[in-house]
């Protein structure tokens, strides 16, 4: 067996065994071309094999990491991604990249069921967990809800939450759910590459009268995230569509 091969399949023996748990770094590659007493190629070579096999994600000028548990995305329930992910063990490190109340684009000021005259409040944040920026959001809260959280730290509380705690109900939303790939922006914002595949959730979540609170872009890193959801015998909860 080649050198790099056995390199390769040591290392992804001792991942599988939880000596380097997900999302955890790898030691520096000089120092582990020391211990194997191989040459910095070679070990090179046995990492792409990692690489290849998504056990390992190399992130330029921070180094090696083991790839971590994809986390559910729960499609049943009307929750955060913060408290999605908390709920199933990641450490969530949100960071807020603007928060503004700025003039509704067209776009936006038609799902929200207001003028383009009106003002609603922008947030946009990065979330961070595993050791990876995975997700990318930007939220359109509608007037006058927005005026009431312009000043809220969203790297502490949920919009949900800070939604509640202002006595603003929600009930139901309509998401949809597509693949897509990076842009430019969002590819240095992510630190990840340009046309990396991504899923995109785009959500519009109203109060129980019927009225628009939020709309929601989420781009998540593919690698990062799976689906989920509950079928039951009297309901649909999945709805599959073709892409355009």
């Amino acid at each position: 067996m080649a050198r790099y091969r056995a390199i390769a399949a040591d290392l992804a023996a001792k991942i599988r065994a939880g000596e380097y748990p997900p999302g955890s770094a790898l030691p520096p590659q000089r120092e582990l071309s020391a211990s194997y007493g191989v040459t910095l190629m070679t070990l090179r070579q046995a990492l792409r094999e990692l690489s290849d096999e998504a056990l390992i994600v190399q992130q330029p000028g921070r180094g090696t990491f083991v790839a971590p548990t994809p986390a559910s995305y729960q499609l049943g329930s009307l929750r955060s991604f913060t408290e999605d992910l908390r709920d199933q063990g990641y450490l969530v490190r949100t960071e807020v990249v603007s928060q503004a109340v700025r003039r509704l684009p067209a776009r936006v000021a038609t799902q929200l069921r207001a003028r383009t005259t009106d003002s609603g409040l922008r947030l946009e944040r990065v979330r961070e967990f595993g050791g990876r920026r995975a997700i990318h959001q930007v939220s359109w809260i509608a007037p006058p809800y927005g005026e009431q959280l312009r000043d809220t730290d969203f790297t502490e509380i949920s919009l949900y939450t800070a939604l509640s705690e202002s006595d603003v109900r929600v009930d139901r939303a309509a998401e949809t759910i597509r693949p897509d790939v990076l842009d430019d922006r969002l590819a240095r914002l992510l630190d990840e590459p340009a046309d990396a595949p991504v899923l995109v959730s785009e959500r519009i979540t109203s109060a129980p009268d019927g009225t628009i609170v939020v709309v929601d872009r989420a781009t998540m890193i593919g690698s990062m995230m799976h689906i989920s959801t509950e079928r039951a015998a009297d309901r649909l909860s999945l709805r599959w569509g073709a892409g355009r």
